[in-house]
């Protein structure tokens, strides 16, 4: 008796097994698609496909003065699914440096 038992038990966690490890595949499978710019007050991202064909920098400018903030460009991966990276910081108190809007 106890023997059926336990390979019932087995079998039943063996399809319970199956059952997580199908439903995590099809989850991992989806892919979303990313605009090729993204941000915030904060900061964003331009795709590197968008970096080449555009001036990225005066789209991250205009970006940052709609929060009244300037740009400091952090880093860039120059392949193919990489970024540029900004941030969008206050600028310093008694500097010359101010948000300005830029029309392309």
């Amino acid at each position: 008796m106890r023997m059926k038992t336990t390979g019932a038990l087995a079998a039943a966690l063996g399809v319970a097994l199956g059952v997580l490890l199908s439903a995590a595949a099809t989850s991992t499978a989806r892919a979303y698609w990313v605009p090729p710019f993204k941000g915030n007050d904060t900061g964003g991202i331009i795709s590197y496909e968008l970096v080449r064909r555009a001036d990225a920098r005066a789209m991250a400018i205009d970006h940052c003065a709609q929060y009244g903030k300037v740009v400091k460009l952090t880093g860039m991966q120059p392949v193919y699914g990489g970024y540029l990276s900004f941030a969008c910081i206050w600028p310093r108190a008694g500097r010359a440096d101010h948000a300005l809007r830029v029309r392309y």
